[in-house]
């Protein structure tokens, strides 16, 4: 990853922030991008030079495509991009859901991720090639209580990988997602809080940590993930830790 520039919406805290990490680690340039100034700020200021904090809401595409420019212009480069920012609340069922809320969390989850891929598909074009990383979830698969907005949203992003292999897996764009599992982030917080459905009664220690999925998804970047191209990884498949080095 040395010189490789890499972009991470929701990179504030969670999956994100350790994802800035482990790539900054990994000798990469990271674009941090949240809505969470202070947050990206303080982080951007924790791993140095080779870090850029750029406020920004993914769900207005201006913001994003100012946001990709600002990484481009800092760094001259975009390889990676890591669509990561997503929300869980508002938790609730169908029939009592809020049209605007609901609404909202597909402007995140789903929206959020096609203006990051949209922005950020011109500058890899132009370049010959890049990897568009989608952060999944099993809710992708299947249903969940109280979860549709966020089941829904996830189905949309995972085929929006698809869609990216489909259209420009022959020009060197490499779209791939990754359902980590549970992990220990607020959002599990969140779903703890709102004591429906199975998810919100595990014990934290069920969870996975986040640094787990961060280191993932930079062994995403290399030759050895091109198989799963179009697809999804798993980390709750016992192989693939392995093979990531997470697990002996």
């Amino acid at each position: 990853m040395n010189g490789k520039c890499v972009l991470i919406t929701g990179a504030s805290r969670g999956i994100g922030a350790a994802a800035a990490r482990a790539f900054a680690a990994a000798g990469a340039n990271v674009a941090l991008v949240a809505r969470s100034e202070e947050a990206i700020a303080d982080l951007a200021g924790a791993i140095g030079d080779r870090a850029l904090a750029i406020p920004c809401d993914v769900a207005r595409y201006w913001e994003v495509e100012a946001a990709v420019s600002a990484a481009v212009q800092a760094f001259g480069r975009l390889d990676v991009a890591v669509c990561n920012a997503s929300v869980i609340n508002p938790i609730s069922h169908i029939a009592s859901s809020d049209p605007e809320g609901w609404g909202a969390a597909l402007d995140i989850n789903l929206k959020g991720v096609y203006h990051t891929i949209r922005a950020a598909l011109p500058h890899m074009i132009e370049a010959g090639g890049g990897s568009i990383l989608s952060v999944s979830s099993g809710a992708a698969h299947g249903p969940v209580e109280a979860w549709s907005h966020y089941c829904a949203s996830k189905a949309g992003a995972a085929m929006l990988v698809r869609c990216i292999d489909k259209e420009l897996g022959e020009a060197g764009i490499r779209a791939i997602g990754l359902s980590p599992g549970t992990v220990a982030t607020e959002m599990q917080r969140e779903i703890k809080a709102s004591g429906i459905n199975p998810v919100s009664k595990l014990d934290w220690s069920d969870h996975i940590p986040p640094e787990w999925p961060a280191e993932a998804l930079v062994w995403m970047c290399s030759q050895d993930a091109d198989e799963f191209k179009g697809g999804e990884i798993s980390l709750r498949d016992e192989g693939i830790r392995r093979r990531i080095g997470l697990i002996q």
